[in-house]
């Protein structure tokens, strides 16, 4: 299998068991193909290619960390960045403008990460509804989940289990109106790290007016990269660890663990083979395997890229990267 690995140190072609840099940058974020052209998201702004990552360009956005980039399907696409912001694109990633709204919703000022001393909010979790553009989710860390239905003129703000630590977000492709999202400890209270049903996964069935918690009785809670199948049955895969700073380098390990859902996510079973029960290595890039029905490929601190099957059967496609972030198949 061929495909693109985000990493700190920009991206690599993967392909037969070798990894080679294709683009130097700071840590890739995102990476989608749009408008027929791929984009990355990166620490040092927006890059295109339009040669299939042969080469690339800058797009602007230099001074943000670009998180996650979709396709609105109406010939838009959005971007979210740390600082905290929101911007639109309408001729293809070439050139884009912040929608200032969402920095002035009221509290928007007391977003951040609360670490010492506090960290500037990301912009990180996007779901665009395909069915109608206007309705937009975007979800903060941390913050909460700021909902627009009119293309970003006004928004309201909805906390899953009151937790404003917001990870990754996706629709179902075969449920309309259902979302999951991941989330985290990112309270100053740090109650969502002693009390089961404030971190972890959530499902809303009403495009996130309302969450319940679907991640009971499973460790760790600590949940971040989720990717959604889009062939049947439409499974939901799920990276969790003990927490935030959880890496491959600490005495333990990140004893990191892998899981699965094929029922909207109301019960969960592990993808991870005897080497990784728990595994060494964290795990960041995550994306359906469109080669393998159920399938998923994965990224970790380490520089590795997995290709784990439905039956947790894992296969190495790459190794020798810096951590990797993201993850773009070649279908």
């Amino acid at each position: 299998m061929e495909l693109l690995a985000g990493t700190d140190g920009g991206v690599y072609r993967v392909e037969g068991g070798v990894a080679w840099q294709i683009l130097e940058s700071r840590c890739v974020r995102d990476l989608v193909r749009a408008s027929g052209r791929i984009l990355a998201g990166t620490d040092a702004g927006l890059f295109v290619s339009d040669d299939d990552g042969a080469s690339w360009a800058p797009r602007g956005l230099e001074g943000r960390q670009v998180w996650q980039i979709r396709d609105a399907g109406d010939g838009s696409l959005y971007l979210g960045t740390q600082p905290a912001g929101l911007f639109r694109s309408r001729d293809g990633g070439e050139s884009w403008r912040e929608i200032d709204s969402l920095t002035e919703i009221d509290g928007a000022d007391k977003w951040c990460l609360p670490v010492t001393p506090p960290a500037g909010a990301r912009a990180r979790a996007l779901v665009i509804d395909q069915a109608d553009p206007r309705r937009i989710r975007l979800g903060v860390e941390v913050g909460g989940i700021m909902a627009s239905d009119d293309g970003g003129e006004s928004w309201s703000v909805v906390l899953p289990g009151d937790n404003p630590d917001l990870h990754m977000m996706v629709a179902d492709p075969a449920r309309p109106g259902v979302l999951y999202t991941s989330t985290g400890y990112g309270r100053f209270d740090g109650e969502a790290e002693r009390v089961e049903g404030n971190a972890g996964m959530f499902r809303s069935d009403d495009f996130g007016a309302t969450w319940r918690y679907v991640w009971a009785g499973i460790e760790p809670r600590y949940s971040r990269p989720l990717c959604v199948d889009p062939q049947p049955p439409y499974g939901v895969t799920v990276g969790s660890a003990p927490s935030a700073f959880s890496k491959c380098q600490d005495p333990q390990g990140a004893e990191a663990m892998l899981f699965r859902s094929e029922d909207g996510c109301e019960t969960w079973r592990s993808l991870c083979d005897d080497a990784h029960s728990p595994s060494r290595a964290n795990f960041h890039g995550l994306a359906p395997d469109p080669d393998v029905p159920g399938g998923v490929i994965l990224g970790t601190d380490t520089g590795e890229v997995w290709r784990v099957s439905n039956d947790a059967k894992w296969s190495l496609l790459g190794e020798g990267m810096p951590l990797v972030a993201s993850i773009l198949p070649f279908a």
